[in-house]
């Protein structure tokens, strides 16, 4: 398997998504549960955070002691699905800035097209994670990672909770330099191009919306 794509089988991350596929779940259980699975994702998809000695004054003595350094993160979720999982990875890196990249897929040729993007400056200088639960066709990550690339974006990190094989052989051949963190590998595609077993419309079961 590719060194660039990282899965994370942790029990609990595993349970979580089980219960997101429930069709029972409700929305507002489904929210609490992508958050909870994105903080769990993220804790591993950023161990690699640089570090830097700090002057710190103990209730004992003064000390050096590592915090993460440089201009930190950013956090950039693809609308709208990838809002729902903005705020766990906020609960672990609360001074992370916040960019947006909108995309709407289209209905026959299911390409995407980018209708917004809004990202935190200096963006070249951060270590970027880019945000959605479902890596479908992948057309849709490799259009974000592009607008990123344009900005001047560098270190980029993409962040999954299921994707579907199709999805992650076209990132990781359009974006060789990504590392891909996905918390379940789905059988395939469908005809309309959702992912199976999959958890239906990520977007809809977040907001509530059908």
């Amino acid at each position: 398997m590719n060194e660039k794509v990282t899965f994370l089988d942790h029990p609990l991350i595993q349970h979580k998504i089980s219960k997101l596929r429930d069709v029972n779940t409700g929305t507002n259980e489904f929210r609490k549960l992508t958050e909870e699975i994105a903080m769990l994702m993220g804790y591993e998809a950023l161990r690699d955070l640089p570090l830097e000695d700090v002057p710190v004054t103990t209730p004992l003595e003064d000390c050096m002691t590592p915090m993460i350094a440089g201009k930190k993160l950013a956090i950039v979720p693809i609308l709208r699905a990838g809002l729902g999982m903005v705020s766990g990875i906020l609960a672990l890196v609360p001074s992370a800035k916040v960019g947006h990249i909108g995309l709407y897929r289209d209905p026959e040729t299911h390409e995407p097209h980018e209708y917004y993007c809004k990202l935190p400056s200096p963006i070249d200088q951060r270590t970027i994670v880019v945000l959605d639960p479902m890596l479908a066709t992948g057309g849709s990550a490799v259009a974000a990672v592009d607008f990123i690339k344009q900005h001047g974006g560098k270190t980029i990190k993409f962040m999954s909770i299921i994707a579907a094989p199709e999805g992650i052989k076209r990132l990781t051949e359009a974006h060789p330099d990504v590392q891909l963190y996905v918390g379940h590998l789905d059988r395939e595609l469908n005809e309309n191009k959702y992912i199976c077993p999959g958890l239906g419309d990520a977007g809809d079961r977040i907001f509530g919306t059908k």
